[in-house]
């Protein structure tokens, strides 16, 4: 009489013996998951134990264990190891806070020349003074198992994000100011009979310390076939550095530049004279700042009565550059003209910037700003 198996039946689903027969080809999955996949297909064939084992070349034992649990607690959890109980931790919750709130200080605060803690120096410490805090659980404890520890209370004492705080009490108010000009532009480019409440409207800054650096050696033009891109010598000549002060027609998009050697209030104050021979005398211009010192200076004041109802200044939050379109600008500078660029003096560099001017001039476009009076309130 045939031998007839006692087991239940495994009825496996379509989905399941896909499952299946995809780890039993793959050539990166672990040993034991194939060995029980395929344990599991050919019991539902109606293989026996016995015969699975001598197939396999495995011992009936594990073949047992697999299709117990497959029959219990399903295929997926069949070729997976089951959790165990494992030994009892030895590692206290109270240590762990105590390791936490150490992590929380900083190094220096304890007698340290660290600004931040690395795992090795914090392990070091907590082995150090564990048995006095009356954690005598980590004495020997490993910068691996700090580690670990942090990662699961999400503790990165190694590590440094930063933010920015507000020390501008006015910071909405100025914020509005400035979005009160970029709206009259707005208002200004949809409709020309719009009169707005300064006959002319500048974005200003400065760009300071643009290096003139040159080459030691030519560069290498590319050959096709050889060398895609331009060669170039590591090393280099310093020539010095150049500022570039800028005001943006927040109308017409044109830039009224001017290349100084430096940005002191004199250099502003020539830059507020172009400005005042560049526009019709009757003109009141609008000039949108940040609060540099060189643009409240006793130089600067004192030219500015020389010229009253001239100019009028709207200056920018303190950490509100972002609000000023001319740092637009000078990011699309940084990213075409002054990228990569190398010259042989100071002179040669001032040339290109005016240049570069230029060209933008021949063919300006008005920045129309996105962010409206409205976003204030949200």
């Amino acid at each position: 009489m045939p031998f007839k198996r006692q087991k239940a039946a495994l009825l496996l689903t379509q989905e399941d013996r896909k499952s299946l027969e995809k780890i039993t080809k793959t050539r990166t999955e672990e040993l034991r998951r194939v060995e029980r996949a395929h344990m599991i297909l050919l019991y539902s064939e109606g293989l026996s134990v016995p015969q699975i084992a001598e197939q396999l070349k495995t011992n009936t034992p594990k073949v047992y264990r697999c299709i117990d649990k497959a029959l219990e607690f399903g295929v997926q959890t069949a070729i997976n190891d089951l959790k165990r109980s494992g030994r009892p931790a030895s590692i206290t919750e109270e240590a762990k806070t105590w390791m936490v709130s150490l992590a929380c200080q900083k190094p220096k605060d304890l007698g340290y020349s660290y600004e931040l803690w690395t795992t090795r120096l914090l392990a070091q410490h907590i082995r150090k003074h564990a048995a006095a805090q009356g954690n005598p659980c980590v004495a020997r404890i490993g910068s691996g198992t700090v580690s670990r520890i942090l990662s699961e209370k999400e503790i990165k004492p190694h590590k440094i994000t930063y933010y920015l705080e507000r020390r501008d009490p006015d910071f909405d108010v100025k914020m509005a100011q400035v979005l009160h000009v970029y709206q009259q532009v707005e208002w200004v480019l949809e409709d020309n009979e719009f009169k707005p409440l300064c006959d002319v409207m500048l974005s200003y800054d400065e760009k300071p310390g643009i290096q003139a650096i040159g080459n030691k050696a030519p560069d290498l033009s590319p050959v096709p076939g050889k060398h895609a891109a331009i060669g170039r010598d590591s090393e280099y000549v310093r020539h010095g550095t150049l500022s570039l002060l800028a005001g943006i027609d927040l109308i017409t998009g044109k830039v009224i530049g001017s290349v100084e050697d430096r940005h002191r209030s004199r250099e502003f104050v020539d830059f507020l004279k172009k400005l005042d021979t560049h526009y019709d005398p009757d003109f009141r211009i609008q000039v949108i700042l940040d609060n540099h010192s060189a643009h409240t200076s006793k130089e600067t004041r004192a030219y500015l009565e020389t010229v009253p109802n001239r100019f009028d200044f709207v200056f920018t939050p303190t950490h509100g550059s972002w609000l000023n379109i001319i740092e637009s600008f000078f990011a699309k500078m940084s990213k075409s003209c002054l990228r990569h660029i190398r010259v042989d003096s100071k002179g040669e560099l001032k040339q290109r910037m005016e240049l570069y001017l230029q060209e933008i001039n021949q063919n300006p476009v008005p920045f129309r700003w996105k962010y409206k009076m409205e976003s204030m309130a949200n």
